[in-house]
């Protein structure tokens, strides 16, 4: 009976060996599964993030198409100021603008939430040829800077000409808002409008002391300041500025093609969607 009712005890010096073999074995696939799941829990937030952002500039894109159709419905008699491009309003800028930003941010919103190659390709290619287009005309810019402002003085003051003339009252508005608030007049000085308005004449808005008729007395003080150097002006004084928000955008978009390529490369690896 005492034989019976004994436990069986095995011998203590296998027990270590045997758990010891075990975790020997087991501990390459639990790291393998550690790394596998760390790695898709990045790749489900880089996801996310790709969509949260580009959600972002799509409604950014909506936001800018309706500015813009809200302006050339509402101020659609403010015009360009260049006749060689008429249709360079700010209203067609704007438009522009807001469509491009709007169809790049579905794209890249749609293909990272459907992990969808095509999608996420295109998004790719979208951003890379507006950023190679950014960059030859800003190296163009760079090279011809002197002939861009000999035409753009030249193309100007062709459109003052212009002025008074029918079907143009758009370019006129243009010229009365920029002139009354950036305090210039003309486009190199006041004289640009004696050829168009006559003798000593320039538009109310040149005035320092705007009044009905104040262009047409010789005594009235006058901007005495181009509207192009104005611009000029405006622009070194806010190159600092202008610079950052460049290397932001210019960030933004090295960002997003990177992370696009990271979903594509590891939708294509796979041959199929990773669990979110």
């Amino acid at each position: 009976m005492w034989l019976l009712t004994r436990p069986t005890v095995l011998p203590t010096s296998l027990l270590p060996l045997e758990i010891g073999a075990i975790s020997v074995r087991e501990r390459p696939v639990l790291e393998e599964f550690k790394k596998c799941n760390m790695a898709r829990g990045c790749l489900c937030c880089l996801k996310y993030m790709m969509f949260l952002f580009n959600l972002i500039f799509w409604l950014c894109g909506c936001g800018l198409l309706g500015v813009g159709i809200w302006l050339s419905v509402s101020q659609g008699n403010f015009a360009t100021f260049s006749p060689s491009f008429p249709s360079l309003s700010a209203a067609n800028l704007v438009i522009a603008i807001g469509t491009i930003v709007m169809v790049t941010g579905f794209l890249g919103c749609l293909g990272a939430i459907k992990e969808n190659k095509c999608l996420l390709l295109s998004f790719f290619i979208v951003l890379l040829i507006i950023l190679l287009a950014e960059l030859i005309l800003l190296i163009l810019f760079f090279v011809y800077m002197d002939k861009v402002n000999e035409n753009a003085r030249k193309d100007l003051k062709e459109g003052l000409l212009l002025y008074n003339t029918e079907n143009n009252v758009g370019l006129k508005n243009a010229w009365n808002i920029i002139q009354a608030e950036m305090r210039c007049c003309g486009v190199t000085d006041y004289t640009d409008w004696y050829p168009v308005l006559g003798e000593n004449m320039v538009p109310d808005r040149c005035c320092m002391e705007n009044s009905q008729g104040c262009g047409r007395n010789t005594t009235t003080p006058l901007w005495r300041t181009g509207c192009y150097e104005k611009v000029k002006m405006w622009f070194d004084d806010n190159k600092h500025v202008l610079g950052t928000v460049g290397m932001c955008i210019l960030i933004m978009q090295i960002l997003g093609m990177a992370f696009s390529m990271t979903l594509f490369q590891h939708i294509h690896r796979t041959g199929k969607k990773y669990d979110a």
